[in-house]
């Protein structure tokens, strides 16, 4: 019989050096980290059309549109994870390396992921105050599932129809997202 181990924990300094070294990217949940899986073209090009969508709408304003690369910080450095888009209308919101106050999180739902951004992502975006829409796109089929914050703090869902619009509205930032929008040459 093997030896049990104790799984190690890292302090965020420790994971903060270890991912700037790092070849492949990883989240950090609680003092562990995990890895990060590559996506597929249908994941890219919708991360892509919500970038372009986003960033369009941005362009000259204080807001910044971010994918992938940029961490999401969380609960003084308990966690960190990589939002597929992320946008910051908050000019307080500086860092270099990670955002603490996105307006709005989109995260692309693959088979690897779906059941970590339905949940445990989930019930942890929903604390960040400045949070006011995070949207679950699907890679397998055109649906996309999104919450809505409204001036109470109350969260509200729904899924978006083929006619319809999000409309996103951080501070002085405005835009409509459609399923066209979002799917633009996506193929199924």
């Amino acid at each position: 019989m093997s030896a049990l181990h104790k799984a190690p924990h890292l302090t965020e300094q420790a994971y903060l050096e270890f991912e700037a070294q790092s070849d492949i990217k990883h989240e950090y949940v609680d003092g562990k980290i995990y890895a990060m899986a590559g996506a597929t073209e249908r994941h890219n090009r919708i991360t892509g059309n919500l970038f372009f969508n986003l960033r369009s709408a941005a362009r000259g304003s204080h807001c910044g549109v971010f994918v992938s690369d940029m961490k999401l910080r969380m609960e003084n450095g308990q966690f960190y994870y990589y939002p597929d888009v992320l946008l910051s209308c908050n000019t307080d919101d500086k860092h270099q390396l990670y955002k603490e106050q996105p307006c709005l999180i989109a995260e692309v739902l693959s088979k690897s992921t779906h059941k970590t951004d339905q949940r445990e992502k989930w019930l942890n975006y929903q604390k960040l105050p400045s949070l006011r829409y995070y949207l679950l796109v699907d890679s397998t089929q055109r649906k996309v599932h999104y919450y809505q914050r409204d001036s109470l703090g109350d969260w509200y869902s729904a899924e978006l129809e083929d006619e319809e619009s999000i409309f996103v509205q951080c501070d002085d930032y405005q835009t409509r997202l459609t399923l066209r929008d979002i799917y633009e040459d996506v193929v199924f």
